[in-house]
């Protein structure tokens, strides 16, 4: 049954530049430690953070926030990103840091509801007049408790290059079929039209996001990732059979290809567009970063235009089994405050403040034009795996959308895979 409260599941919309949107130590996988510097004597102890930031700039950020902690001295374990969000449940029920990183909405409901997060309410009161009540809701359990403080977020875009883009002579498209012509042009100028990698196996959901969206609604697609509707539904396949249409413009052997390295595509002018979170920024070289732009996915069906995105809301949590809640308590309403914000959105160019009381103006021309992206929109995703069940994104979605983009002719069979398993996990 889906628990979540009406309120985070339908219209989302963030008011102005305001959006929302493993760890650490995990029991059998190895992590990196590293103390703050500049919170080596505080009167709190020690407090754990187990960390997902694993790529150099977030984690660089992290650890500068973190230096200004002075309440308490603090370890930040760092995973792999992948590895963290694999083994979440397991580190959780095992040893976990006393705060860790995560993400907002039902993915955040979904533990709290098993018993594995720290109610922080009470930090809540102290920080609530700092967040919108969009913010609030996407931190806020089943139980009317909150759970989660959020850091940063960044909506889902195309990108590409400006300089590219104007020697060229491309125009941002408005439809899917002017989106088709580009990238046919594209191909007779030599480029990949749409970079494009899933090794990793969640970018692909962001296409799925997106393109159901657009054809289908955000109330479908939500409806869709809580188990309500049918996979083999006319309106799923006609979403697949869409991609399908678009994937002779991705850039080939996916699968066997991370992120970042088709970002790389896109800073070394051999692709000329890229549909991925506001985060490919932290692959581009400072000196080029006012080069990268974006527009949003074009309309597909009038009926719901470009009125949905996806804008993840990353964040912290205390665990349940945290051996100094006062600690971790102390170092999250740190987080929040808008001063910490500031510093992350400074040093990571692809994240935005979730604070409302963040310092905008320093913000990039890409950060300044997310903001828009977000205040803008009518209803607002938080992606796929963080929409649904995290079994039913990891166990069932990310293979299946892996074996789509391998064998994109088999739709049929394919939905009906994932709607027997969907059965079998939705009861």
């Amino acid at each position: 049954m889906d628990h979540r409260p009406p309120i985070s599941r339908r219209n989302l919309l963030l008011g102005t530049a305001a959006a929302f949107g493993v760890p650490a130590v995990l029991a059998g996988c190895g992590g990196s430690e590293q103390p703050s510097p500049g919170s080596t004597s505080g009167n709190l102890g020690a407090v754990t953070l187990g960390s997902n930031a694993s790529d150099e700039v977030p984690k660089k950020s992290l650890a500068t926030v973190i230096e200004k902690f002075t309440q308490a001295s603090v370890r930040i374990n760092t995973v792999d990103h992948n590895t963290f969000q694999e083994n979440i449940n397991r580190y959780l029920r095992g040893t976990p840091d006393d705060v860790f990183t995560w993400f907002a909405g039902y993915r955040m409901q979904f533990f709290a509801e098993q018993g594995l997060a720290t109610d922080i309410s009470d930090v809540w009161q102290e920080i609530g007049g700092d967040y919108t009540q969009a913010f609030r809701d996407a931190s806020t359990g089943v139980d009317g408790k909150q759970y989660f403080i959020p850091f940063t977020y960044y909506p889902w875009a195309v990108f590409y290059r400006k300089s590219v883009w104007e020697e060229k002579g491309y125009e941002p498209p408005k439809t899917l079929d002017e989106l088709t012509a580009l990238a046919k042009k594209m191909q007779g100028d030599d480029l990949v039209p749409i970079a494009f990698a899933d090794k990793d196996g969640w970018p692909a959901m962001g296409t799925f996001d997106i393109i159901n969206m657009r054809m289908n609604g955000y109330d479908f697609h939500i409806s869709l990732m809580a188990g309500k509707e049918s996979w083999t539904d006319p309106r799923v396949k006609q979403v697949f059979d869409t991609w399908r249409g678009l994937m002779e413009y991705h850039q080939p052997a996916s699968l066997g290809r991370t992120w970042q390295e088709a970002a790389q595509s896109l800073v070394q002018k051999k692709s000329g567009m890229y549909l991925l979170g506001m985060f490919v920024a932290q692959q581009f070289p400072e000196e080029d970063l006012a080069d990268l732009d974006f527009f949003t996915f074009p309309e597909i069906n009038p009926t719901h235009g470009t009125d949905s995105i996806d804008a993840p809301i990353d964040g912290y949590m205390v665990s349940a089994k945290a051996k100094n809640v006062d600690g971790a308590k102390a170092l999250v309403k740190h987080l929040a405050q808008a001063s910490s914000q500031d510093i992350a959105t400074e040093l990571d160019p692809g994240t935005l403040a979730a604070s409302s009381k963040a310092d905008t103006s320093g913000y990039s021309a890409l950060q300044k034009r997310g903001a828009e992206l977000v205040s803008q929109a009518s209803h607002i995703a938080q992606f796929l795996d963080r929409d649904t069940r995290p079994d039913f994104a990891s166990t069932v979605m990310i293979p299946s959308l892996q074996s789509f983009v391998d064998k994109p002719a088999e739709i049929d069979s394919l939905l009906t895979s994932i709607e027997q398993q969907k059965a079998n996990i939705f009861r």
